[in-house]
């Protein structure tokens, strides 16, 4: 059993910690899917996540007063200069592990942790030599690397944490520990290396000659120079490999040997661990998107510059002069500090369309704070706080105000006057983020640390009443801090406008929505479960039958042992846990084997996937008899809406079975209809509308089907000699296009050659050069700005597209492509939402809105009201921005959802 690492006795001695950067990097992409660590852009970030952990581990668990972290240069070292072949076996370096060791660099800058990379030698050499000057000055030393040459700089005061799984754990290795492993001392460890060879890095060892006979041979001969010496005593066939070898085990002790003079800028006395820059560390960890709260607590736990055994200050550096407010204060509070904008946080509750508000706190800009418990208020402070919140006079600053507006109305309350919301603000300033967490601002923004907060954002704290009360009203005055700095950021960025006018009505209006939520016939959702749930059971019993024994579909070993082994279909491609079996693959497959298992395999996570789509759906069915989804405007950087618990983006739109879904969403009591209104084609408006191309503009106005007259121009032929396939290859190309859409992608998406897709992108930008102009232009201007706007000023920053990674910047000159096109077709759907509402509310009609899924909007239609909405619909909606390429609008109306379809 391995021995875990663990903080030695401690003594007066000075402890330096000395990291191998580039080998626990490498061990860290292995032990972690790279699939499970991505940004949105396409950076890998498993190596980092993996280093971050080990290091936040190790730094917790020794405890060193000093600490270094050692990184190669390239492979040209004075041992490839020696010996040429040296590492010369080693595979390519992964792309997606390319770029990783540059940002451990920049984790490690905000640490303040010095790093060294010294041309000429290997991260060892650095060790070794930092490790020889600190045993001599009187550290303890210890060493973490995955390189066993290491073992020879063990001593009484240096031990070396040998990883011996994956990351998560280390292995002290002393003196006893190399006795007991190799039979041998650290000092003799380099002979025993030199002896045995090392096949990673390309040095031969000697035929017949292992472990046990290397060491037996040290032992025996007493060290390497005394067993050349007497090469001749050595017997046996063993012994003459050894003497016909000679000459390359001479040279692999010499390589093998850690240098220890390298010169160094800075001396082990030198490396006295700094506080961290705070700020700076939770910016790198936001921009690599690492949002694991147990990790980032780790790293800022060990912060030499945070207090021992003290959480930090609930607001640091800010000055509160904070009240919990007993029943028949809370109105005086209000008359004296309400007129001024003020912080305001809630904590709320809500679940399956029910929540309440358990605490408020307030903060003035002068440090006036004030918490307390709405269950306490007497009828004096009841209507002054309802008075107050519903004021538009009254400035507010909020943070995810959309929670508190919609549980709200559960206490008679209405919100208003909210003039900034800081998630919105910070989505709208740096979008590419995915999360907004007011700990995390704070830091970023304000350099100030507040309590921890949960998953779900609320307060992580006890049964403490005055800690937690401190530790909201700090969060309300960090709110209002962070108001004033984002009215500055939103300004210089130009979307105070899109804030105020476009995602603060937006938000009121989906707090509404989600109060609403939508009726569910629970018995048709039972009866779909029930389908898929048999569906499933029948599919594992046809790939049961067409390989003549049972197995476990959903174990990937078990499929691939059948797929590849049993069955002995073509390989498909490799990954680390073996031949993939994802739905690409099986799709391949499928059409390259005339073998029924693909398809089966296909079937059953289809059915499989459906089954679990409706279960979540019975989950979420509330009280009422409604189902009602979160939204979320700060999730998709592009600016599009999306919602979860449950999911409504999920549901299939075009299958059998996702229309048979939507018919368990149905008219509720009271209201006589659903009625479903969307853009047509919208994308693709925007995208003539952007590139000023004529041609399509015209194919837009002619009022003839879009694809049908862009297919007859591209193909060279008559509208009425286009046939069905010409039309789905335009389809899938004119929207590919909207989404940045490779040649490459176009040709995996309709199953033909990649030379077919490029040709036919090439004939549609002959006919569409304003088109191709336009994609073009969009990704120069991009590269020069660092970002890209859409119609209404929405900006999505791309500082990926100068990288240097290939795999990044293709990724960002996708996201290019498809940012304003995108961007702007979520904005018109936001403001048509606030348009029809609006005009809803304007002509008092008492039908209302539901959903928004797919820029699709769904209503519920009162009695006698379908004319009107339906008119209503198609001008606020028809108008809400003005197109060279007109939008238009479809409707339908039905008793569910899916009869409502168009």
């Amino acid at each position: 059993m391995a021995e875990t690492a663990s903080k030695k006795t401690a003594d007066n001695r000075p402890r330096l910690l000395l990291m191998d950067g580039h080998s626990l990097a490498y061990r860290a992409f292995f032990a972690l899917p790279a699939e499970n660590f991505t940004t949105a852009t396409g950076q890998p970030t498993n190596a980092i996540y993996g280093f971050a952990s080990m290091l936040a581990n190790t730094l917790r668990d020794e405890s060193p007063t000093h600490f270094a972290v050692a990184f190669d240069v390239s492979r040209k070292t004075w041992r490839s200069q020696e010996f040429p072949e040296y590492k010369a076996n080693r595979s390519k370096t992964p792309d997606e592990f390319k770029g990783q060791v540059e940002l451990i660099g920049e984790l490690l800058d905000a640490m303040r942790a010095d790093r060294f990379a010294i041309d000429g030698f290997e991260a060892d050499d650095v060790i070794a030599t930092l490790a020889r000057q600190a045993e001599a000055a009187g550290f303890e030393v210890l060493i973490v690397t995955g390189d066993r040459d290491s073992f020879q700089l063990i001593s009484e005061h240096t031990t070396v944490l040998y990883p011996t799984k994956g990351v998560s754990e280390l292995t002290r290795f002393t003196p006893e520990k190399v006795q007991e492993k190799y039979g041998l001392t650290p000092a003799q460890y380099p002979d025993f290396a030199a002896l045995r060879g090392d096949p990673s890095d390309n040095l031969p060892g000697i035929p017949g000659v292992g472990e046990k006979t290397a060491a037996k041979w040290i032992n025996q001969f007493g060290s390497f120079d005394e067993l050349v010496a007497r090469a001749d005593e050595v017997k046996g066939k063993a012994g003459q490999n050894f003497r016909d070898h000679l000459e390359s085990v001479k040279l692999n002790r010499r390589l093998t040997e850690l240098s220890c003079d390298v010169e160094l800028p800075k001396t082990p006395q030198e490396l006295e661990r700094a506080p961290y820059d705070r700020t700076a560390l939770i910016g790198v960890l936001e921009v690599l998107e690492i949002r694991n709260p147990s990790l980032r607590e780790r790293l800022l736990a060990v912060d030499p510059g945070a207090a021992e055994d003290e959480a930090p200050a609930p607001a640091a550096g800010v000055e509160l002069d904070g009240a919990v407010l007993a029943s028949g204060e809370l109105a005086p509070w209000l008359a004296e500090h309400g007129a001024q904008p003020l912080g305001v946080v809630t904590a709320d509750t809500w679940s399956l369309g029910t929540g309440s508000v358990s605490e408020v706190a307030l903060a003035a800009a002068g440090g006036a704070a004030a918490w307390f418990d709405p269950t306490q208020l007497d009828e004096a402070d009841e209507r002054a706080f309802a008075a107050w919140l519903a004021d538009e006079a009254r400035p507010k600053v909020m943070h995810n105000a959309k929670g508190a507006m919609r549980v709200a109305p559960e206490h008679g309350w209405r919100v208003g006057g909210v003039t900034m919301d800081t998630a919105l603000a910070a989505y709208l300033v740096k979008p590419g983020r995915r999360s907004f967490a007011l700990d995390a601002l704070a830091i970023e923004y304000l350099g100030r640390e507040l309590a921890p907060a949960t998953a779900d954002g609320q307060l992580a704290f006890g049964t403490d009443e005055q800690a937690e009360a401190e530790a909201l009203m700090a969060q309300a005055r960090a709110v209002l801090d962070l108001g004033d700095a984002f009215t500055e950021r939103l300004d210089e960025v130009g979307a105070t406008g899109l804030l105020q006018d476009v995602e603060l009505p937006t938000s009121e209006l989906l707090a509404r929505l989600e109060r609403h939520g939508i009726a569910a016939d629970r018995a048709h959702l039972e009866a779909m479960e029930q389908q898929f749930a048999g569906a499933v059971q029948q599919a594992v019993k046809e790939a049961h039958a067409a390989v003549g024994h049972e197995f476990n579909l959903g174990s990937p070993k078990q499929l691939q042992e059948v797929l590849f082994g049993e069955l002995g279909l073509p390989k498909t491609k490799k990954t680390k846990t073996g031949y993939t079996t994802d739905a690409d693959a099986l799709a391949w497959l499928a059409a390259q084997t005339e073998h029924e298992l693909p398809v089966i395999m296909l079937r059953h996570r289809e059915q499989a996937k459906l089954r679990v789509t409706v279960e979540g759906l019975i989950k979420t069915i509330a009280a009422d008899g409604r189902i009602h989804t979160t939204f979320n405007q700060t999730v998709a950087a592009t600016g599009r809406l999306s919602s979860t618990d449950p999911n409504l983006q999920n549901i299939p739109v075009r299958t059998d079975e996702g229309r048979a879904i939507r018919r368990g969403f149905v008219v509720g009591e009271g209201y006589e209809s659903l009625m479903t209104a969307d853009y047509s084609q919208i994308e693709l408006r925007v995208m003539a509308h952007l590139s000023e191309d004529a041609g399509l503009i015209e194919a837009f106005t002619s009022g003839e089907d879009l694809h049908t007259t862009v297919a007859s121009q591209v193909f060279g032929v008559k509208k009425s000699a286009v046939d069905p396939e010409m039309r789905r290859k335009i389809k899938a190309m004119s929207y590919g296009l909207a989404y940045g859409l490779s040649a490459f992608g176009l040709s995996q998406q309709l199953n033909i050659e990649a030379a077919e897709a490029r040709g036919l992108m090439d004939t549609f930008f002959e006919r569409f050069g304003g088109v191709r102009d336009y994609l073009h232009r969009a990704v120069v201007e991009a590269r020069a700005t660092g970002y890209t706007e859409t119609m209404l000023g929405r900006r999505r920053y791309l500082p990926d597209l100068n990288s240097d990674n290939r795999q990044r910047r293709e990724m960002a000159e996708r996201m290019a492509l498809n940012a304003p096109i995108q961007g702007t077709a979520a904005d018109i759907v936001k403001v048509a939402m606030l348009n029809v509402d609006r005009a809803m509310t304007e002509a008092g009609l008492t039908s209302r809105m539901l959903l928004q899924v797919h820029d699709e909007i769904v209503l519920e239609i009162a009695p006698g009201e379908r004319e009107p909405v339906e008119e209503l619909l198609r001008r606020e909606m028809s108008t809400a921005v003005e197109l060279r390429a007109p939008l238009d609008v479809s409707v339908g109306v039905g008793r569910d959802w899916e009869s409502a379809a168009h």
